[in-house]
């Protein structure tokens, strides 16, 4: 086949669910997915970051070339992922944006990211004004992040049917991507040509396909190899890179004309599904790059060069991952996780979101008209200030779309209504019905969001929404859960959702116990709340503590507002209680006579008397330890037990060196050690591993010393704790070098650390040291060429020796066109 006809794409789907706390706006910290903090987190690590610093690795895993693989493959974006990174790992979400604007420069202005309708819903069985606002709101995500309207979208499991098609082309889309058993049957453009069916995944998905609509609008359909996908995914491919380009080789079909050959997979194959599956992918983009009879492209760029010459029809209300069409996000079809239940839950839970969502329909056209030209275009604007929480962006969507001018109060009435619009898209997040039961933890998220939906409704509408919970609580009462203790939704939803509620009192009291654990600047951010400190004073006798103040409290959503005082006595770890009520500048007085009695009683130690004060002057004491919210809980609940931790460590460590003899008398002969003396071992050897590691500089004896400790007696290490501390002290070693502007000393310093780091028996995560590495050799031309040539030469060689211990193959080591961001995440 001649040169430049055949062409190979390469697709991933990057996306996690939303998983922020409705009330907060940040996630939470999620044990399942430890050592990480989340799910997000975990992933971003071993996939979304890698992705963007992709290793090229010679035969003894040194590295020889780190490039992008987001410039060279096509690729979406979750709108509310990207966001996520965007916030909270911004040199990942840079190596994004860097991989997108050089796919432009790579394939003729195209660029390789397609736009998502925005929150993954199932456009199939979503209705018509919300699929106009996923199109939308999917358009505008992408605008905001990459700076262009979008070629391509990305539909959520690739459900699709005609009408959300023909929406899609009527904003201005021109591709699309699906699964090639949800083609129907196509047939050459031109008048008069026969239809031809194409059962059983039969499509050939090396061309494009016109899809034409009565309305005489028409976007173009890739449907990918099924095939090759599914090896990718599920098969192993990944495991050789030289595999994976044989394999998209092998699928051209005989003749001379065009031809795409071209995957499609969740993002999350390429290092999360499938370890160091980026390196998979990036020797094969390398192999396929090298090799003369392939091109690499994109979908926009592939189009505009071989628009299509067939055309198609689909498959209504199909998807790639239901064998059923889309039942799998409203019936019991079958498709699951895995485990044996049944899915019979997710009728009633879909029925109660449908009625939630058309009941709030009219209450919020009846009462947005009141604050808006035409309510549901101002849905649909409102991405913007969902994209940009500034005041500024506010006022120009009121500009744009409020009916008059409006006041405070009602600025905050809007807010809160297209607030609650945004959480009843949210709420029909598809991955709430993928897996296996209601009680997991995508599906509480998704009842969650309604929860806050029904919450913003009875602020909104008052006696006007009074019966929307009792209803919804009914229908979901009838999805029974597989697990006896999770009951059903209705359950679920008081003992899982219920508690998370909140409003600005238990920020307030959240602010007031973390204010004796920490120090607040006197305006300070509480995830998604603004608290403004109007007063604050301490008072101590022994181990007790009374803090008293008062704040303001602001939603950086809404801008709701209000003051609050508070009270929170301290009797020492755990032993908190606090009182919070509602503050104005008329309760002044009052507020400062109570102060000033129950700091009199404090300097007395008469802590039940400051009780009786709290108990008159509040009329509830009703918030603790347990009031805050969960990642705060967690770090002052480790703050409190850190004097009580070191104790122990201590104990079991001079347990271990009174008896370490004996133990090691009994490894050598190889008799049965006391569970105790072990238990005492593994702790003071981990935990002097530890401290050595965590020494500045690090400990290189002690280290050695332990390790040799940990073989000889046969303890076990904590490796991935140990690992971690190591990693973290190799970046920071770095980091200080590439700040050091060409210092020889600090260079010498971070080989010094990599040597004794090579030393540890087990293995080594240095992917971010390792990007700083290859940043500073790229950059630091002009610092080393002001050294003196003594200086010089002491650098390369060290560098060189450095290279070598974080697995460079430096003399090797290709130079690649992709920047990377230098520190990672």
């Amino acid at each position: 086949m001649p040169s430049g006809k055949r062409y190979i794409c390469i697709h991933g789907h990057f996306y996690q669910p939303p998983r922020e706390n409705p009330w907060l706006e940040t996630v939470e910290t999620q044990d399942s997915a430890a050592p990480y903090h989340d799910w997000n987190e975990r992933i971003c690590a071993e996939c979304y970051a890698p992705n963007g610093a992709a290793r090229i690795q010679n035969d003894r895993n040194q590295i020889m070339r780190i490039v992008n693989n987001y410039a060279r493959i096509s690729f979406n974006f979750g709108p509310t992922l990207l966001s996520w990174l965007k916030e909270n790992t911004p040199r990942t979400y840079r190596m994004i944006l860097d991989g997108e604007r050089r796919s432009r420069r790579n394939y003729a202005g195209h660029s390789s990211a397609m736009a998502q309708v925005y929150n993954h819903i199932i456009m199939p069985l979503a209705s018509r004004r919300d699929r106009i606002t996923q199109i939308r709101w999917g358009i505008a995500d992408y605008k905001h992040h990459y700076g262009a309207a979008p070629e391509g979208m990305w539909l959520a499991e690739t459900a699709a049917d005609s009408e959300s098609l023909e929406l899609m082309a009527e904003h201005g889309i021109k591709f699309t991507l699906l699964a090639p058993h949800q083609c129907a049957r196509v047939r050459a453009l031109g008048d008069g040509q026969s239809w031809t069916d194409t059962p059983g995944a039969s499509v050939d998905g090396t061309r494009p396909y016109l899809l034409r609509f009565a309305s005489g609008k028409s976007l173009a359909v890739f449907f990918y190899n099924g095939a090759a996908s599914r090896a990718i995914a599920f098969e192993g491919l990944l495991n050789s890179g030289e595999s994976f380009a044989g394999r998209l080789k092998s699928g051209f079909r005989e003749g001379s004309q065009a031809q795409l050959m071209h995957v499609a997979t969740d993002g999350e194959s390429y290092g999360h599904h499938h370890r160091h599956g980026e390196m998979a992918l990036a020797y094969c983009l390398q192999l396929l790059e090298k090799d003369k009879t392939v091109r690499l492209t994109n979908y926009g760029r592939f189009l505009e060069k071989f628009p299509p010459e067939f055309e198609c029809e689909i498959q209504d209300n199909t998807s790639w991952s239901c064998a059923h069409g889309v039942e799998r996000w409203r019936s019991n079809c079958g498709c699951n996780g895995g485990r044996p239940f049944n899915q019979l839950w997710r009728t009633p839970l879909r029925q109660a979101l449908d009625e939630l969502r058309d009941a709030i329909a009219p209450l919020t056209e009846q009462h947005g008209s009141r604050l808006f030209k035409d309510v549901w275009a101002a849905r649909d604007g409102y991405i913007g200030v969902v994209l940009d929480r500034s005041r500024e962006q506010a006022d120009s969507f009121f500009a744009t779309h409020a009916r008059d001018v409006l006041t405070e109060e009602q600025r905050i009435g809007a807010l809160e209504l297209m607030e609650m619009q945004r959480h009843a898209q949210l709420m029909y997040t598809s991955c709430g019905w993928f897996f296996d039961d209601i009680s997991g933890i995508e599906t509480v998220q998704i009842i969650a969001y309604a929860a806050r939906v029904l919450q913003l409704a009875k602020l909104i509408f008052g006696t006007e929404a009074a019966e929307l919970e009792p209803k919804f609580l009914a229908r979901i009462e009838q999805a029974q859960s597989n697990i006896a203790s999770a009951g059903n939704g209705a359950l679920i939803y008081k003992s899982c959702v219920a508690s998370m509620e909140l409003g600005l009192e238990q920020v307030a009291a959240h602010y007031a116990i973390s204010s004796i654990f920490s120090t607040f600047a006197e305006e300070t951010v509480l995830f998604c709340y603004q608290v403004r400190r109007i007063s604050y004073e301490i008072h101590t006798s022994g181990r007790g503590r009374l803090a008293m103040g008062r704040a303001h409290i602001a939603s950086a959503i809404t801008g709701e507002q209000q003051s609050y005082s508070f009270a929170v006595l301290h009797f020492g770890d755990q032993n908190i209680t606090a009182a919070v009520k509602p503050y104005s500048e008329t309760d002044a007085a009052e507020f400062e006579a109570f102060a000033e009695k129950a700091a009199e009683q404090v300097g007395r130690a008469l802590f039940p008397e400051v009780i009786r004060l709290l108990d008159s002057a509040y009329g509830r004491v009703d918030y603790s330890l347990t009031s805050l919210f969960t990642d705060e809980q967690r770090r002052i609940v480790e703050l409190i037990l850190n004097s009580t931790l070191w104790d122990i460590e201590s104990s079991l460590t001079t347990i271990y060196e009174d008896h370490a003899s004996l133990l090691h008398y009994l490894s050598q002969a190889g008799l049965p050690k006391p569970p105790a003396l072990t238990l005492a071992a593994g702790f003071a050897i981990n935990a002097g591993l530890r401290r050595a590691l965590e020494t500045d500089p690090v400990d290189i004896a002690q280290m050695r010393s332990f390790l040799q400790l940990a073989k000889a007696d046969q303890v076990g290490l904590e490796t991935a704790n140990l690992s971690y501390i190591a990693d973290q002290r190799m970046k920071r070693s770095m980091v200080e070098l590439q700040m050091s502007a060409g210092s020889v000393e600090t260079l010498e310093r971070a080989l010094a650390l990599a040597r004794s780091l090579v030393e540890l028996p087990f293995e080594l995560n240095l992917w971010q040291a390792q990007n700083i590495w290859y940043e500073i050799q790229g950059s630091s031309g002009a610092q080393l060429t002001a050294l003196a040539a003594e200086d010089r030469s002491r650098w390369d060689k060290s560098f060189s020796e450095l290279a070598s211990c974080l697995s460079i193959d430096f003399e090797n080591l290709t130079a690649d066109d992709v920047a990377i961001a230098s520190l990672g995440d």
